[in-house]
């Protein structure tokens, strides 16, 4: 069962860095971030700073982390973890995920998933959902997450320690 557990102002960059830091602690192999929201919305940038968190948290060698728009996917191997990002924009048919390797990283690694609408049926069920939009102010950005009951339990410790949240 999937719901919908809270929505966080983001009022800048650095919010946006700082929360995904704070997430990166809690992801385990198998874990899928579906990141969800319109070109500029912050998907990328929040992306990033968990890769770079977690390279961090796990004692591995920093890399530069680029945008796998033209590569599709990008693999980070933390020494405990694999981290693969994925960014789907340019797919026309859910067929070609099957062709990237993407569904058996959902079950190994830490998948990181921009434009999940082009997974079709093959988005993981136990995945969580952050959907990124823009405020009313050039860095304010909103986020709503969407999962499961379990993710909100593993997550709520993490919201309440790093960002105020609002409701709508």
């Amino acid at each position: 069962m999937t719901v919908s557990f809270h929505r966080i102002a983001l009022p800048s960059p650095e919010a946006t860095a700082r929360l995904a830091t704070a997430l990166a602690a809690r992801l385990h192999p198998g874990d899928t971030i579906l990141l969800e929201g319109p070109i500029g919305s912050g998907k990328t940038h929040f992306a990033r700073a968990l890769i770079q968190a977690r390279l961090v948290l796990d004692n591995a060698p920093l890399e530069d982390v680029p945008s796998p728009t033209f590569t599709l996917v990008q693999t980070y191997d933390t020494g405990k973890v694999e981290i693969w990002h994925a960014d789907l924009y340019r797919l026309t048919h859910p067929d070609e995920v099957e062709e990237l390797g993407l569904t058996q990283a959902f079950n190994q690694a830490i998948c990181l998933v921009e434009w999940p609408d082009r997974l079709g049926d093959l988005a993981p069920d136990q995945a969580l959902t952050l959907l990124f939009s823009q405020g009313d102010t050039p860095d304010l950005r909103w986020l709503s997450l969407q999962g499961s009951p379990a993710w909100k339990e593993r997550l709520d410790p993490v919201l309440i320690e790093v960002v105020d949240e609002h409701t709508s």
